[in-house]
């Protein structure tokens, strides 16, 4: 059986990390498989989708860290190109990806202790998501 849902979320741009733990694991124990996998997909070029320990310190870390390895402020042909500056979005949302998988056993997803699935927004102004959530099982 494979059941496909859409969520919408709002982010501010800006490396903008949004936790949608509660959301996927409230439409895994709202539909009618019991153990399967849980495939989850931002649509567009700037952001992708993670787990991380969700809290403030490695929130900062992440972020900072992204700042480091594809610095906003240094020349990108996408921006020479289209003019929009947000050239070190499309590269950071490329080296994170945009799916994730995730099995779940009697309706539990296998997500460890401090492990949450996250949305990354890297773009540079706020914009609507649309992440695509695929529950296929048994």
């Amino acid at each position: 059986m494979i059941i496909n849902k859409t969520l919408n979320i709002q982010s501010k741009g800006n490396c903008d990390m949004i936790d949608i733990t509660s959301q996927i694991t409230k439409e895994i124990r709202n539909c009618n498989i019991n153990n399967g996998i849980a495939t989850i997909f931002v649509s567009g070029s700037t952001a992708g989708i993670s787990t991380i320990e969700y809290e403030d310190g490695l929130i900062s870390d992440f972020k900072n860290m992204w700042e480091r390895n594809v610095p906003q402020n240094i020349p990108y042909q996408h921006d020479r190109r289209w003019g929009d500056g947000n050239g070190h979005s499309h590269v950071r949302a490329s080296l994170l990806g945009p799916s994730l998988v995730i099995p779940f056993a009697d309706k539990k997803m296998a997500l460890g202790t401090w492990q949450q699935i996250i949305v990354i927004d890297f773009d540079n102004r706020p914009r609507s998501r649309e992440i695509f959530l695929q529950i296929s099982g048994e």
